[in-house]
C-alpha cells in the first residue's frame, strides 16, 4: 500500500511546506499521511482550498514511507526539497528531519 502527504511552496516566502493537521509547516515530520485513495483526494481538496485562499502554491502528493511515525520521502527529489539546498550546506534546514532524509552531494 503507497502512503502519501502533501506538500506545496508557501506564498508568502516560497518555502516548501507540506499540510499538517494545524496547517502547513516547513517540517514533515507531522505532515498528514493519506493511506487510501479517498484520503488522497481529501488531502488534494485541502490543498486546493488553500490555493484559492493564496496561502500555497502548487500542491502535489508526494510518496512516503514510515518509520518509527515519521514519514521520509521515496524519491530523492523530494529528500531534496525536505532537507534544503545542496549547494550551500549551511543553508540546510536542520528541523528535526531524518537524517536519512538529508541530501548532501
Amino acid at each position: 500500500m503507497s502512503l502519501f502527504i502533501l506538500t506545496a511552496n508557501r506564498l508568502r516566502d516560497g518555502r516548501v511546506v507540506f499540510l499538517t493537521a494545524h496547517g502547513w509547516e516547513e517540517s514533515l515530520r507531522t505532515a498528514i499521511v493519506a493511506a487510501t485513495e479517498a484520503e488522497q483526494r481529501a488531502l488534494e481538496a485541502l490543498g486546493a482550498q488553500s490555493v484559492a485562499m493564496c496561502e500555497v502554491v502548487d500542491p502535489y502528493l508526494v510518496e512516503v514511507e514510515v518509520e518509527n511515525g515519521v514519514p521520509s520521502p521515496l524519491h530523492y527529489r523530494e529528500r531534496i526539497r525536505a532537507s534544503g539546498p545542496t549547494v550551500r550546506p549551511d543553508l540546510a534546514r536542520r528541523d528535526g528531519i531524518p537524517e536519512d532524509c538529508r541530501v548532501s552531494l
